[in-house]
Protein backbone atom coordinates (compact mmCIF):
# COMPACT_ATOMS: atom_id res chain seq x y z
CA UNK A 1 0.00 0.00 0.00
CA UNK A 2 1.63 3.19 -1.18
CA UNK A 3 1.12 6.34 0.84
CA UNK A 4 2.38 9.84 0.40
CA UNK A 5 5.76 10.68 1.82
CA UNK A 6 5.57 13.47 4.41
CA UNK A 7 8.23 15.70 2.85
CA UNK A 8 8.50 18.20 5.71
CA UNK A 9 9.02 15.52 8.36
CA UNK A 10 11.68 13.88 6.16
CA UNK A 11 13.61 17.15 5.67
CA UNK A 12 12.71 17.11 1.96
CA UNK A 13 10.87 19.56 -0.25
CA UNK A 14 8.91 19.30 -3.46
CA UNK A 15 10.51 20.69 -6.59
CA UNK A 16 8.77 20.47 -9.92
CA UNK A 17 10.43 18.49 -12.69
CA UNK A 18 10.23 21.54 -14.93
CA UNK A 19 12.14 23.60 -12.33
CA UNK A 20 14.91 21.01 -12.12
CA UNK A 21 15.07 20.86 -15.94
CA UNK A 22 15.24 24.66 -16.14
CA UNK A 23 18.03 24.74 -13.55
CA UNK A 24 20.00 22.14 -15.49
CA UNK A 25 19.47 24.02 -18.77
CA UNK A 26 20.61 27.33 -17.25
CA UNK A 27 23.67 25.75 -15.67
CA UNK A 28 24.68 24.04 -18.91
CA UNK A 29 24.15 27.28 -20.82
CA UNK A 30 26.11 29.43 -18.37
CA UNK A 31 28.67 27.03 -16.91
CA UNK A 32 29.21 24.61 -19.80
CA UNK A 33 30.70 21.25 -18.82
CA UNK A 34 31.17 22.40 -15.19
CA UNK A 35 27.36 22.26 -14.81
CA UNK A 36 27.51 18.48 -14.39
CA UNK A 37 29.90 18.78 -11.44
CA UNK A 38 27.75 21.46 -9.78
CA UNK A 39 24.63 19.33 -10.03
CA UNK A 40 26.46 16.18 -8.87
CA UNK A 41 27.83 18.05 -5.86
CA UNK A 42 24.34 19.27 -4.95
CA UNK A 43 22.91 15.77 -5.31
CA UNK A 44 25.69 14.28 -3.18
CA UNK A 45 25.13 16.89 -0.47
CA UNK A 46 21.52 15.74 -0.12
CA UNK A 47 22.35 12.05 -0.02
CA UNK A 48 22.59 11.78 3.76
CA UNK A 49 19.20 13.42 4.29
CA UNK A 50 17.68 11.22 1.59
CA UNK A 51 19.15 8.10 3.21
CA UNK A 52 17.83 9.14 6.64
CA UNK A 53 14.43 9.73 5.05
CA UNK A 54 14.53 6.28 3.44
CA UNK A 55 15.44 4.65 6.77
CA UNK A 56 12.54 6.41 8.54
CA UNK A 57 10.15 5.54 5.70
CA UNK A 58 11.37 1.92 5.74
CA UNK A 59 10.92 1.63 9.53
CA UNK A 60 7.20 2.27 9.02
CA UNK A 61 7.02 -0.77 6.70
CA UNK A 62 9.43 -3.39 8.06
CA UNK A 63 11.64 -4.13 11.04
CA UNK A 64 14.64 -4.78 8.77
CA UNK A 65 17.32 -2.17 8.29
CA UNK A 66 18.08 -1.05 4.74
CA UNK A 67 21.47 -2.79 4.84
CA UNK A 68 19.82 -6.10 5.82
CA UNK A 69 17.41 -6.32 2.89
CA UNK A 70 17.94 -8.82 0.09
CA UNK A 71 18.18 -7.45 -3.45
CA UNK A 72 14.54 -8.18 -4.34
CA UNK A 73 13.22 -6.70 -1.10
CA UNK A 74 15.49 -3.68 -1.43
CA UNK A 75 14.39 -3.14 -5.04
CA UNK A 76 10.72 -3.24 -4.04
CA UNK A 77 11.17 -0.85 -1.12
CA UNK A 78 13.51 1.49 -3.01
CA UNK A 79 11.08 1.67 -5.94
CA UNK A 80 8.19 2.45 -3.61
CA UNK A 81 10.22 5.06 -1.73
CA UNK A 82 11.60 6.85 -4.78
CA UNK A 83 8.18 6.76 -6.44
CA UNK A 84 6.56 8.19 -3.27
CA UNK A 85 9.24 10.91 -3.25
CA UNK A 86 8.42 11.75 -6.88
CA UNK A 87 11.64 10.47 -8.48
CA UNK A 88 10.29 7.39 -10.28
CA UNK A 89 10.75 3.65 -10.21
CA UNK A 90 14.00 1.67 -10.05
CA UNK A 91 15.01 -1.76 -11.22
CA UNK A 92 18.16 -3.00 -9.52
CA UNK A 93 20.51 -5.41 -11.28
CA UNK A 94 24.13 -6.18 -12.02
CA UNK A 95 26.33 -6.13 -15.08
CA UNK A 96 29.06 -8.78 -15.33
CA UNK A 97 29.15 -8.99 -11.53
CA UNK A 98 31.32 -5.84 -11.67
CA UNK A 99 28.80 -3.05 -11.18
CA UNK A 100 25.25 -2.61 -9.97
CA UNK A 101 22.71 -1.21 -12.41
CA UNK A 102 19.80 1.06 -11.61
CA UNK A 103 17.27 1.35 -14.43
CA UNK A 104 14.23 3.58 -14.67
CA UNK A 105 11.78 4.18 -17.49
CA UNK A 106 10.20 7.11 -15.65
CA UNK A 107 13.05 8.82 -13.79
CA UNK A 108 12.05 12.30 -12.62
CA UNK A 109 15.23 14.18 -13.44
CA UNK A 110 15.18 13.09 -17.07
CA UNK A 111 13.53 15.31 -19.66
CA UNK A 112 12.74 13.37 -22.86
CA UNK A 113 11.88 16.65 -24.63
CA UNK A 114 15.33 18.19 -24.03
CA UNK A 115 17.17 16.39 -26.83
CA UNK A 116 20.44 16.21 -24.91
CA UNK A 117 23.45 14.65 -26.60
CA UNK A 118 24.77 13.07 -23.41
CA UNK A 119 23.29 11.60 -20.20
CA UNK A 120 22.02 14.49 -18.11
CA UNK A 121 20.73 13.21 -14.74
CA UNK A 122 23.72 14.76 -12.98
CA UNK A 123 21.91 15.59 -9.73
CA UNK A 124 20.85 11.95 -9.51
CA UNK A 125 24.37 10.59 -10.01
CA UNK A 126 25.59 12.58 -7.01
CA UNK A 127 22.54 11.67 -4.93
CA UNK A 128 22.91 7.97 -5.77
CA UNK A 129 26.64 7.97 -5.02
CA UNK A 130 26.01 9.10 -1.45
CA UNK A 131 22.77 7.13 -0.93
CA UNK A 132 24.07 3.77 -2.21
CA UNK A 133 27.46 4.34 -0.60
CA UNK A 134 25.62 4.45 2.72
CA UNK A 135 23.79 1.21 1.89
CA UNK A 136 27.10 -0.45 0.99
CA UNK A 137 28.98 1.28 3.84
CA UNK A 138 31.74 2.18 1.39
CA UNK A 139 32.31 5.08 -1.01
CA UNK A 140 30.78 4.43 -4.43
CA UNK A 141 30.79 6.20 -7.77
CA UNK A 142 27.84 6.46 -10.16
CA UNK A 143 27.87 6.92 -13.92
CA UNK A 144 24.77 7.41 -16.05
CA UNK A 145 25.22 5.57 -19.35
CA UNK A 146 21.71 5.76 -20.86
CA UNK A 147 19.32 8.66 -20.42
CA UNK A 148 15.76 9.44 -21.40
CA UNK A 149 16.93 13.04 -21.94
CA UNK A 150 18.86 11.68 -24.94
CA UNK A 151 15.87 9.77 -26.29
CA UNK A 152 16.77 6.42 -24.69
CA UNK A 153 13.86 4.35 -23.38
CA UNK A 154 15.35 4.34 -19.87
CA UNK A 155 17.87 5.97 -17.64
CA UNK A 156 20.59 3.53 -16.64
CA UNK A 157 23.03 4.24 -13.85
CA UNK A 158 26.10 2.11 -13.11
CA UNK A 159 27.20 1.93 -9.47
CA UNK A 160 30.59 0.63 -8.37
CA UNK A 161 33.79 1.40 -6.58
CA UNK A 162 35.79 4.39 -7.81
CA UNK A 163 38.49 2.34 -9.55
CA UNK A 164 35.99 0.29 -11.55
CA UNK A 165 33.93 3.32 -12.50
CA UNK A 166 37.04 5.28 -13.52
CA UNK A 167 38.03 2.39 -15.80
CA UNK A 168 34.56 2.31 -17.38
CA UNK A 169 34.55 6.09 -17.82
CA UNK A 170 38.01 6.09 -19.40
CA UNK A 171 37.12 3.26 -21.77
CA UNK A 172 33.92 5.01 -22.80
CA UNK A 173 35.99 8.14 -23.45
CA UNK A 174 37.97 6.05 -25.93
CA UNK A 175 34.73 5.10 -27.71
CA UNK A 176 34.18 1.70 -26.08
CA UNK A 177 30.54 0.75 -25.35
CA UNK A 178 29.81 0.75 -21.60
CA UNK A 179 28.88 -2.95 -21.54
CA UNK A 180 32.20 -3.85 -23.16
CA UNK A 181 34.02 -1.48 -20.79
CA UNK A 182 32.40 -3.14 -17.78
CA UNK A 183 33.25 -6.56 -19.25
CA UNK A 184 36.92 -5.60 -19.43
CA UNK A 185 37.15 -4.88 -15.70
CA UNK A 186 39.78 -7.19 -14.25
Amino acid sequence: MSQSLDLANHQLLALSRSSLAALRTALIRDAGPAAAAYLQEAGYAGGETLFDSFRSWLAMRTEAQAEELGVEEFERFATDYFRDAGWGSLKVGTLNDAVATLDSTDWGESDPESGMDHPACHFTTGMFADFFGRIADTPLAVLEVECRSMGAPRCRFLVGNAAVMEHVYDEMGRGVDYEEAVGSVL
